[in-house]
């Protein structure tokens, strides 16, 4: 089988931990895996955006070191995982010492978690919460438990076995609250009592096998890529991104569920920090631009940089080609754009948001840019 044909099955042993846990993406891993063809084994690539790593796990395929920023913890969780190698049963041993020895202090409850969780699962899952938590420091390990029980922790009710923990709901992002409850009681589903070791057990046999790509240098950072200074003592030879659409200010609010895994609210939290501004075309221009400026002090002179972007079409009066070519002049750091071509129609499964289809607009095709940094 080819590599771009791999590429395109999920399921192949190769690119399973690139699913380690389903979010919502505008990013195929065979685009950046395509650009990065001719780079070569002693560059290093830059993601600012890096969401779930899909860039970091194409670098990693092709044996080039990368790294990558991302200022939401679900995505810095997940984008973790793609850099590391572990074997399945050293994920199987920590699990089962977690659920034996790990205290439990805290469970939330009311409506929702009666509902979405049988409370016998519940309880394995906070003990496991609470061992990342009040650990220190976390290593390969833990990062590897981790994103699996992100992925593991919502999702649809399978027919033949379980896959998630959860009752009824979304794998790619957590329906809110009041929606839930109200879905689950019209549709009469309950939860059901399921074994996080089980799970976990066989999702690791499945994400991490012989055949997941050598590791690779690189590093993950939780931050804000407008003004991150510390992520590499090397400068970069390639920025490969997919900055937020426009008007797209709801990953942390879709994703409220993983957050409060991570040590967040046990309800939807509105608030937008570390977020580009959304006020106006203008205000997210600048925002943009600051990571635009901040990206070139990072990169030798030369570097690469491709960025796919889109747009909502029921928020932005500009193209993505004039919002993404405003962004580059307003930083003024010498980024030039050498072309830009049409990337298509989004594939509604790798969507950005659940917002790209319009029934006036349809949709607005994304546009792959291509520049070099010239200083």
């Amino acid at each position: 089988m080819k590599e771009l044909d791999i590429l395109e099955n999920k399921l192949h042993p190769k690119v399973r931990l690139n699913a380690i846990c389903p979010y919502f993406t505008m990013f195929p891993l065979l685009f950046p895996f395509k650009v990065l063809q001719k780079a070569k084994k002693t560059d290093y690539v830059y993601d600012p955006f890096c969401g779930r790593g899909t860039t970091n796990y194409a670098a990693r395929l092709l044996g080039i070191p990368s790294y990558g920023v991302d200022s939401n913890p679900v995505a810095h969780a997940i984008a973790q995982a793609k850099l590391i190698t572990v074997k399945p049963e050293t994920l199987k041993t920590l699990c089962t010492s977690i659920l034996e020895n790990q205290q439990v202090t805290s469970i939330p409850d009311g409506e929702f978690w009666t509902w979405a969780y049988h409370k016998d699962t519940l309880i394995q899952i906070c003990r496991i919460r609470e061992y990342f938590l009040t650990k220190p420091r976390l290593d390969k390990v833990d990062v590897a438990l981790r994103a699996i029980m992100l992925g593991l922790l919502h999702g649809p009710k399978m027919k033949n076995q379980a896959s998630y923990l959860s009752n009824q709901m979304p794998r790619t992002f957590s329906t809110k609250p009041d929606y839930s409850i109200k879905y689950w009681k019209k549709h009469s589903l309950k939860p059901e009592l399921l074994d996080v070791k089980t799970l976990v057990n066989r999702k690791a046999a499945y994400v991490f096998t012989e055949q997941v790509p050598k590791k690779v240098g690189g590093k993950i950072v939780l931050g804000d890529s407008r003004n991150i200074n510390e992520v590499s003592d090397t400068k970069f030879d390639w920025v490969i991104t997919s900055p937020p659409y426009y008007g797209m200010v709801t990953y942390e609010q879709d994703q409220w569920l993983r957050n409060w895994f991570l040590g967040g609210l046990d309800k939807v939290d509105y608030t937008t920090r570390g977020q580009l501004t959304h006020g106006s075309e203008t205000s997210f221009v600048t925002d943009l631009s600051k990571v635009w400026g901040n990206t070139a002090e990072k990169c030798k002179p030369g570097a690469k940089l491709i960025i796919r972007f889109g747009a909502l079409p029921s928020k932005s009066e500009k193209t993505p080609s004039e919002l993404i070519k405003e962004s580059l002049k307003t930083a003024n750091c010498g980024w030039q754009v050498k072309t830009i071509r049409t990337a298509g129609k989004p594939i509604e499964a790798r969507r950005q948001a659940n917002q790209f289809k319009n029934a006036a607009a349809g949709y607005i095709e994304e546009i792959d840019l291509f520049g070099t940094l010239n200083i």
